[in-house]
């Protein structure tokens, strides 16, 4: 059987001590324990499977030569930065993994979930769900130490949502506005098994990575350190 017919789609509710969907500005929103501890589970053994593909697990460099403390696998298109290649040029010239028919229903779900909070701003939105069509995925491991600084994602030719989803330790997430990586911006700490979505006016808001919490993983995510973050885009590259 495939890994489409065995990931466990049927969401529970977030937990009832959260508040539950939360909007941190026009178009981004954060929704607490999304993500059961079964699927979290599932993602992390998937994870650990994608590592050893044709692509390893690799931190990236930037212009200049400053080596980025996140490492990551892509799905789909392999990101280096800025643009997006079918084969990973800059790691080993081999393609990567194509972006997986489970994670396409789960980003449509995900947009679903984030839009369909009642608000009239996100009517519009909400409506995007059923078109949703992530084609990559960059997939972040934070260990110890690894932080990530204030960026937009602007390599994409698209202005579909992005979709994050957090699994393992927690983090400080800032989500900031459209013009500057300074303030104004929100800290939200982001969980295992939380949801965040944006898109429309937050589409390209700055955003980064102060900081992970170390010890804060649950029991029962998969994971016993560390952080993984699953982002989909859709890139609007042919």
């Amino acid at each position: 059987m495939s890994d489409d017919a065995l990931f466990p789609l049927a969401l529970v509710q977030p937990d009832t001590n959260h508040e539950g969907p939360r909007v941190i500005a026009p178009g981004a929103v954060h929704v607490p324990g999304w993500l059961n501890l079964e699927q979290q589970r599932w993602i992390v053994q998937r994870f650990g499977e994608w590592t050893q593909g044709p692509v390893p697990l690799r931190a990236a460099t930037l212009p200049g030569g400053h080596q980025m403390s996140v490492r990551t696998v892509c799905l789909g298109w392999h990101w280096q930065p800025y643009r997006y290649t079918r084969e990973a040029t800059d790691v080993n010239g081999r393609p990567v993994l194509e972006f997986p028919e489970w994670m396409l229903r789960l980003g449509r779900k995900a947009v679903s979930a984030a839009y369909s909070t009642g608000a009239e701003s996100h009517q519009a939105l909400a409506e995007l769900a059923v078109h949703y069509t992530p084609d990559a995925a960059l997939v972040n491991f934070y260990d110890r130490g690894a932080a990530m600084g204030m960026h937009q994602d602007k390599d994409e030719r698209s202005d579909a949502p992005v979709v994050s989803l957090s699994i393992g330790e927690t983090c400080l997430f800032r989500f900031g506005n459209t013009q500057t990586r300074t303030k104004p911006y929100t800290d939200v700490e982001l969980r295992s098994g939380d949801l965040f979505v944006f898109g429309g006016p937050s589409r390209f808001a700055y955003h980064g990575i102060p900081k992970v919490l170390p010890g804060t993983c649950p029991d029962g995510c998969g994971l016993s350190h560390g952080r993984i973050n699953i982002t989909m885009r859709v890139t609007g590259l042919s």
